[in-house]
């Protein structure tokens, strides 16, 4: 039998208006919520993951993935089927701008021409920390032969300001070395990038729990995206998910909009007026 309400109930509550999609090259994603697909523990835990996420995009590293380069292997696009999720194929790895350009133009191949890509240049194997001037020119060299460059940086302002006017689609900076978990370390310099760009601007590097991922999305970045977090939680499929509503209730109080802070108390209820 169905419940009807009676005329004394109160109206249900009108449903909170929808989020403006993620817009990357003109393509339109609902989450927010980017992820890797290394360090699980086979293809059926990658799967069950990414769908944990809610993710549409995932990166994949061109030189430690097999997306078809090795028909012998088994291939990670049969648990993530490119007409299902945009494969964002990345640069891991890649030390010189020439390493780089060339990994995109193989994963190019791979994807029947398909040319978003993530690029990442690295300058040391210990911090993996981004070789800029490396990235730059990489940058330079794909933009000019026609890729759609989503690109892991430092957390520099001008660099990324550079990086945009390059024409990178987003710019990705880092919140802390690679898989440290050390969560966002410069929250100044992260709102300075966003508060000037005008391309999606997706933290990528350092998230460790929820908690961070939900922080860089209150400070105005339009996306995170993330591997080790997950895949090295003691429930990854678990912790994907965690991951997903910390990014959706990041987003939604920065669109909210928080309270001033302030050194003492305000009263929830004036006193103006009170009786005695």
């Amino acid at each position: 039998m169905t419940a009807h309400a009676s005329p004394d109930s109160p109206t249900p509550p009108a449903p909170l208006t929808a989020d403006a999609p993620l817009v990357i090259a003109g393509r339109h994603y609902r989450s927010r919520l980017l992820t890797g697909t290394g360090k699980f523990t086979g293809p059926e835990q990658t799967r069950l993951a990414t769908q944990a996420a809610g993710a549409e995009i995932v990166t994949v590293a061109i030189r430690r993935s097999n997306i078809g380069q090795n028909p012998d292997e088994p291939n990670l696009l049969d648990v993530l089927p490119p007409d299902r999720y945009t494969i964002l194929p990345n640069t891991a790895g890649c030390y010189t701008a020439d390493d780089a350009v060339r990994t995109c133009r193989l994963a190019r191949e791979l994807l029947d021409g398909r040319s978003l890509v993530k690029l990442e240049v690295l300058g040391d194997a210990r911090t993996l920390f981004p070789d800029v001037v490396q990235t730059l020119a990489a940058a330079e060299t794909l933009v000019r032969e026609g890729f759609e460059v989503m690109v892991y940086t430092s957390d520099d302002p001008l660099l990324a300001r550079r990086l945009e006017e390059i024409g990178c689609v987003a710019v990705m900076p880092l919140a802390a070395p690679i898989g440290s978990g050390l969560g966002i370390q410069n929250k100044w310099n992260l709102i300075e990038i966003v508060e000037n760009a005008k391309v999606p601007i997706i933290v990528d590097a350092g998230v460790g729990t929820a908690s961070d991922a939900a922080i860089a999305m209150e400070l105005g970045c339009d996306g995170v995206l993330m591997n080790t977090a997950i895949a090295g939680a003691r429930d990854p499929v678990l912790m994907a998910h965690a991951m997903r509503l910390a990014v959706e209730a990041g987003r939604a109080a920065f669109s909210a909009g928080r309270i001033p802070r302030k050194r003492f108390a305000s009263a929830s209820s004036p006193v103006d007026g009170l009786i005695g």
